[in-house]
């Protein structure tokens, strides 16, 4: 769908290490598959947004999809949806003009092209509403999908630090509250450091309950993730959560992620809200 999140999509593609084309006219995909790629490349896969915008491309997706499913390439459709409100909402805040609007309002093109979309959209592997999804969580989404298209590849852990009253980060796949430690929030010295600072963190550390609920943690991820791996999963994302994502769930976001990355294996950490 128009206003859906294309150019967010097709950016994490290549974050990811795909070979992108936006506004891909659909007759010339068998055309580049023709193209020599060097087998020694780091090309993760690639990555077409195709849509509308392109007269006639209803018509002609089919076959060329037939084709080079035929000539042994794997391919997947991603499509990309939002609910009616928040594509208006949308164009109201780009000022940019619908494929389908030249003629006829927003909200009749909107409706419009929802229809002449329906069957593309059963078709598709993967669908994706983008309705509550802000431009991080949708990044997040579309790199988890993107890492299934690396063979063998190792599943990557992000560990992410948030804050509550912010809301739960969406792309989460295990979510712990910290709620109950002890809140450096309160002690005058520690309010304006965040949870990055030996003060807070030693603040934090300093009572047998946290340090025991650390432990405990580690060693259920240690169980955890092994089976993870295990089930071919790509992308993890381990979210832990305090009130303002400032200092408790930092500390215990960065203790988390020393730990896995002692074990070898590939994480990363994101304080979403510090």
């Amino acid at each position: 769908m128009s206003g859906s999140g294309k150019s967010t999509a097709i950016a994490a593609f290549e974050d990811a290490g795909y070979y992108c084309v936006d506004n891909m006219p659909v007759e010339l995909l068998p055309k580049l598959l023709e193209l020599p790629i060097d087998s020694d490349s780091q090309l993760a896969g690639l990555a077409f947004v195709m849509d509308l915008r392109e007269k006639g491309f209803l018509a002609k997706y089919p076959p060329v999809f037939n084709k080079i499913r035929k000539q042994g390439y794997r391919l997947n459709i991603l499509f990309l949806e939002a609910n009616d409100e928040i594509l208006i909402q949308r164009y109201s805040q780009t000022r940019r003009q619908h494929p389908l609007s030249i003629e006829s309002s927003l909200t009749d093109a909107i409706k419009t092209e929802k229809n002449m979309l329906k069957e593309l959209r059963d078709e598709a592997n993967t669908v994706i509403d983008t309705t509550s999804c802000n431009i991080h969580e949708l990044k997040s989404l579309i790199l988890e999908i993107a890492g299934q298209g690396k063979e063998h590849s190792s599943m990557k852990i992000n560990v992410l630090s948030f804050g509550y009253k912010n809301g739960i980060p969406l792309n989460a796949d295990l979510l712990i509250d910290v709620r109950f430690l002890k809140n450096p929030f309160f002690e005058k010295d520690l309010k304006d450091l965040n949870g990055e600072s030996e003060e807070v963190r030693k603040y934090v550390l300093e009572n047998e309950e946290s340090r025991l609920f650390l432990k405990k943690y580690l060693d259920l991820l240690d169980f955890l993730i092994p089976l993870y791996e295990k089930e071919q999963k790509a992308y993890l994302t381990i979210a832990i959560g305090c009130t303002g994502g400032q200092h408790r769930s930092v500390t215990i976001a960065r203790l988390i992620y020393e730990h896995i990355e002692k074990t070898g294996k590939p994480a990363s950490l994101i304080h979403r809200d510090i």
